[in-house]
């Protein structure tokens, strides 16, 4: 049987903006720690015939279909039927589920719909799987050396069954095997110049997979082994990471796909140090991140959002000459926001945001001039230049990545 699963959400409600298929995420979990690679996951509305079409295909490729939803009592739950019909098998009325449906509703002293029936027939062959939790059944359905699972859309009747249903079966039918990833985050590259800098190296494996994921300034690298022992999957990750680790230097700041404001707040933890920060052009976003983390109280002292130039000299004390003689998005006005920052809030270090994140500029800086500041308690405020590119949103989301990573590479003492 193929060792991959597809997963198809099954109602037109979750084609809406309303609602999000947050079941395929947990299948996948369950899946990827059986070694099951999810390869595909769809959504289909209340189409019957195109249902139908969706589990004909997801069998030529699939070796587990997992369908959810599309099991309740009325005329728009076609699961049931569209699962029959591309199995070519007939859908057999079970007097067993029809009379625990009616005993559930007895117990609540209501009376059975006649339209709840629907609910008792089951895939000819299928083996029932029992729902404490709602009366939609699942089913189980091994088909040509392959797997059809039909579980309710409820979650808290969802997981509750394919944990204590599916999980042992699909034990006893796989063979023994495991997956293991590693999860790098990369600042300071591009994604297509960090492709060329590490391809060389994934390239040659198919097992580990690579995938590289990209964010204003945070580049994810995701490598997946899968084997039948645990050991065999580590020794390839590190066959694999090893090489692009050593490519990747210094701007690799996680292993583990922590954020680097978790990683910024380990490092000023460790050091027993604490961190201001005053934004302009980012309006709060870097210390969002910052206290986004639990327990940053520990380590960030607090901040301004100096979004002004008269609040830039009334709260931080820059010099009204330093904006008039070189504007507020220059390198000496964010060293200038840095100290500030630092002699107002005491803080061990302090670090700086000014620049024009558009759409226009409001000083003569093109679009995208980012200057970051930084003071410590080791040497003069110093700044840094970037040239951001993209929209206003993603200049922002650059803005505050160069921040969090010049303290970083302060507090490693790294070029």
């Amino acid at each position: 049987m193929p060792q991959d699963a597809e997963i198809i959400a099954v109602g037109s409600e979750m084609l809406t903006s309303q609602r999000i298929d947050t079941n395929s995420l947990y299948i996948t979990d369950q899946l990827n720690a059986l070694g099951v690679e999810v390869r595909r996951k769809l959504i289909i509305g209340d189409d019957r015939p195109l249902l139908t079409a969706a589990v004909q295909d997801a069998l030529n490729h699939a070796g587990i279909v997992i369908l959810t939803g599309g099991l309740g009592p009325t005329e728009d739950d076609v699961t049931r039927e569209a699962v029959a019909s591309a199995l070519r098998r007939e859908l057999v009325f079970s007097q067993e589920i029809c009379d625990a449906i009616e005993e559930r509703f007895r117990r609540r002293q209501r009376k059975m719909a006649e339209i709840n029936k629907r609910q008792a027939f089951v895939v000819e062959g299928a083996e029932v799987l029992p729902n404490t939790n709602g009366t939609a059944s699942g089913q189980w359905i091994e088909h040509q050396g392959r797997v059809v699972i039909l579980l309710p859309g409820p979650p808290g009747e969802l997981k509750p069954l394919f944990a204590n249903e599916c999980v042992p079966r699909l034990t006893r039918l796989l063979p023994a095997q495991v997956i293991r990833t590693r999860f790098y985050r990369v600042t300071g590259f591009t994604e297509s110049d960090l492709d060329a800098l590490i391809a060389p190296v994934y390239t040659k494996y198919t097992n580990p997979s690579t995938t590289i994921l990209a964010a204003p300034g945070d580049i994810q690298i995701h490598l997946r082994a899968r084997c039948g022992a645990e050991e065999d999957a580590e020794r390839l990750l590190a066959e694999v990471g090893g090489p692009i680790e050593e490519l990747l230097g210094t701007h690799l700041f996680s292993r583990n796909g922590d954020p680097l404001e978790a990683i910024l707040g380990t490092l000023l933890r460790e050091r027993s140090a604490t961190l201001s920060i005053a934004e302009s052009c980012t309006g709060g976003m870097a210390g969002e991140r910052i206290t986004s983390i639990p327990g940053s109280s520990d380590y960030f002292v607090g901040g301004f959002v100096t979004y002004t130039d008269r609040m830039k000299i009334d709260s931080l004390g820059v010099d009204p000459e330093l904006i008039a003689q070189h504007t507020a998005v220059s390198k000496e006005v964010a060293r200038a926001m840095a100290e500030g920052t630092r002699n107002r809030t005491g803080s061990t270090f302090a670090v700086s945001i000014t620049g024009e994140a558009g759409p226009e500029s409001s000083t003569g800086a093109p679009v995208g001039t980012i200057f970051v500041g930084f003071a410590g308690p080791d040497g003069p405020p110093e700044a840094l230049r970037f040239a951001m590119p993209g929209d206003r949103p993603r200049i922002r989301g650059f803005a505050t990545q160069a921040a969090l990573d010049l303290v970083r590479r302060r507090l490693l003492k790294l070029d």
